[in-house]
């Protein structure tokens, strides 16, 4: 029988939150907006558990640092607990991170190779900083 998931308030908001936004947001951004709702354990909590629940992904900028976007048209697999079959763009100049849900990108593992995960990150200008 599988947990069913619950909803408390700093989830709901942490949820719309990303939801809402045109671009990933990571950790200190959401901590920012949320006006000391809920300490930023809580945001770690949440995010991990709205990853688990396949309602947002993680994104890794070019940097290091780890954005959270909704899941839109992400695709779930059996060969990926997430798997986002599109590129992030990550901004050099404002360092927004964003989803370009309508590239696909497209490779072949080689044989024996096990796909678990798919983290496609592209730097460059974004049209806002160009």
């Amino acid at each position: 029988m599988q947990k069913k998931p619950r909803n408390t308030q700093a989830k709901q908001a942490i949820f719309e939150l990303i939801s809402a936004s045109e671009h990933a947001l990571n950790h200190v951004d959401i901590q920012q907006k949320l006006n000391n709702l809920c300490d930023r354990v809580t945001i770690y909590r949440v995010l991990a558990r709205l990853v688990e629940e396949q309602k947002i992904h993680k994104i890794v900028n070019t940097d290091g640092v780890v954005n959270y976007a909704a899941c839109h048209s992400c695709s779930h697999n059996a060969f990926s607990h997430e798997s986002h079959n599109h590129i992030h763009f990550s901004c050099t100049v404002c360092k927004s991170v964003t989803c370009l849900e309508s590239i696909v990108p497209s490779f072949q593992l080689p044989l024996h190779y096990e796909l678990q995960e798919i983290n496609f990150t592209v730097s460059g200008i974004c049209p806002k900083c160009k």
